[in-house]
């Protein structure tokens, strides 16, 4: 049966689909000798000889996942055109070829997922299933409980407003500058810069970001830097959030503002 090439390259380890495309239309990748560059190709895993750089790709490699506790001052990629530090850098080259599952900004930190496994880092990041991520966010000011529940219900990034979220107040911060206030967010979709930005949309800009959950996956106790092996536990867990909770998600939306009434008290 043939299949896309961009699925064949991030299911092999190779890349991430987004960056087999890149690959694909730089002429980068060959079927059976004869480079190919137009997007939406295919090829037989279990016929076709695929190359990439004119080395040969290996269909049937094994999968491997592991959790880092990315640091500020690295930005989540491969590599980057400006010769900034990437999360790579962090990581043993023992490891083999890995790939991010989405995005932490340079100076946000917190737990990021690194794979070989395409197919499933497709499904972790597509906005249908809903995968959760939650934050701690230190923010300037305090949110009073109405700006709570407008963040909750949603705000307007680039025309298109900000899925309806769970958000609390976790504690009052007292600086010499001023009072900050340390709000959990919990959302359920990964565009560009969302958190900092809806927290610019309400008045009171991010001092610190991290990420302590992803999906099911969380860590206390990993050391910023530090970098370990996913657990089968945790691999089945994974799995199971993209089969299920597109279906949880879309259920609970309509709930999603009651919750946040439940914890503002």
């Amino acid at each position: 049966m043939e299949v896309r090439l961009q699925k064949l390259l991030s299911s092999a380890g190779v890349s991430s689909r987004r960056e087999a495309e890149s690959l694909i239309r730089d002429g980068r990748v060959s079927v059976n000798g004869v480079v190919v560059s137009r997007l939406g190709s295919r090829a037989n895993p279990e016929r076709d000889t695929l190359r990439v750089d004119d080395r040969r790709v290996k269909l049937n490699g094994p999968r491997r996942y592991f959790l880092l506790n990315k640091p500020r001052g690295y930005v989540t990629t491969r590599r980057d055109p400006e010769g900034r530090r990437t999360v790579m850098d962090l990581v043993k080259p023992s490891y083999g070829y890995l790939y991010p599952v989405g995005r932490l900004d340079y100076d946000s930190e917190g737990l990021l997922l690194l794979t070989n496994d395409g197919d499933l880092t497709a499904r972790l990041t597509h906005p249908r299933h809903g995968i959760e991520r939650r934050y701690e966010v230190e923010v300037k000011g305090v949110p009073t409980p109405e700006t709570l529940r407008r963040l909750a219900r949603g705000v307007a990034l680039d025309g298109r407003r900000t899925r309806p979220s769970s958000i609390r107040l976790v504690r009052v911060i007292r600086t010499p500058s001023g009072n900050r206030g340390l709000v959990a967010f919990t959302i359920q979709e990964g565009r560009n810069r969302q958190v900092r930005r809806m927290c610019d949309a309400v008045g009171h800009p991010v001092v610190r970001l991290r990420r302590v959950r992803f999906g099911p996956i969380k860590d206390s106790i990993l050391p910023p830097g530090g970098v370990r092996e996913l657990t089968s536990r945790e691999i089945v867990a994974l799995e199971a959030a993209t089969s299920t909770s597109y279906g949880v998600a879309k259920k609970s939306r309509g709930m999603l503002y009651d919750s946040v009434k439940i914890l503002l008290n």
